[in-house]
């Protein structure tokens, strides 16, 4: 399985699960959750990116974009982006 942005955020940060866990004030299994990319609340986010001592606007950079908006937002190249 390969591993989630927020995985190898915390890991270049050389942050283990715990202390991320501890920082955020969540339980080391929603770390496990979010990172296995499992759906979270938008508080849960905040939470760890003022753990990762990040930014809101830093939200992509963490956590990436969602399928859903990939989807919409990237132009279709068989019909030209129509």
């Amino acid at each position: 399985m390969a591993s989630s942005k927020l995985q190898r955020f915390r890991e270049t940060l050389m942050m283990s699960k715990a202390e991320l866990a501890r920082k955020s004030g969540l339980s080391t299994l929603t770390i496990d959750r979010v990172e296995a990319g499992r759906p979270c609340r938008l508080d849960t986010k905040r939470k760890i990116l003022q753990a990762l001592q990040l930014r809101i606007s830093d939200h992509d950079r963490v956590f990436g974009l969602p399928e859903q908006m990939l989807s919409e937002d990237v132009p279709n190249q068989a019909t030209g982006g129509l």
